[in-house]
């Protein structure tokens, strides 16, 4: 329950930094022109691969918990996908280009 309740909070403070919508549902939880990210705790990071897989340009994993950061920078470490602190900081940048 409370695991929902953070991933809502910081789903919704990115994407009002990035002035789009939370989308809540199976897919990621913010798209906008520039990247699309997918919220996720530090248990659900397996999570984020199915839900970013499949979409073109820049894709960013953001954690709910600064602790987590060091934890979710190594498990992507070697992919495309970037990395994202709760505040919508990129910490790892994605190598994902944007598709012309």
């Amino acid at each position: 329950m409370s695991e929902s309740r953070s991933i809502k909070i910081a789903a919704n403070r990115i994407a009002r930094k990035l002035k789009t919508e939370y989308i809540l549902g199976p897919g990621p939880d913010i798209k906008s022109s520039q990247c699309t990210i997918a919220v996720e705790t530090e248990r659900s990071l397996s999570e984020a691969v199915r839900k970013l897989s499949g979409y073109r340009g820049p894709v960013y994993v953001a954690v709910t918990k600064k602790k987590s950061l060091f934890a979710t920078i190594e498990k992507f470490a070697h992919t495309t996908i970037g990395v994202m602190d709760n505040q919508g900081r990129i910490v790892k940048k994605s190598t994902r280009k944007m598709d012309r």
